[in-house]
């Protein structure tokens, strides 16, 4: 399911990075690589790569933020670099189990 079919980004939906996306971490944060559409995104700070590496193992995107210490008043700019990576397909909804 591409991230453009489902809509706008929803925080309170559960997310993982797409099977083909591979990370590759730096200094800066880390390089995400789609390998189906050949695509590149950086992420900008290590936080941020935190907070992608563990999308899965939570709920709900909010909770993965929170997880890697981003309090609820600080999360937009998480939200808003999440959002752009579910429109990019780096990251697909979590299916329901």
């Amino acid at each position: 399911m591409r991230g453009l079919l489902i809509g706008v980004f929803d925080p309170l939906r559960g997310w993982r990075l797409h099977p083909q996306v591979a990370i590759r971490p730096e200094p800066f944060g880390a390089l995400l690589y789609h390998f189906g559409t050949r695509r590149l995104s950086f992420l900008k700070n290590r936080r941020m790569l935190t907070v992608v590496r563990t999308l899965a193992d939570h709920p709900d995107a909010r909770s993965a933020c929170r997880a890697a210490g981003v309090a609820d008043p600080d999360q937009g700019p998480y939200l808003h670099a999440l959002g752009v990576l579910a429109r990019s397909d780096m990251l697909v909804p979590q299916e329901v189990r």
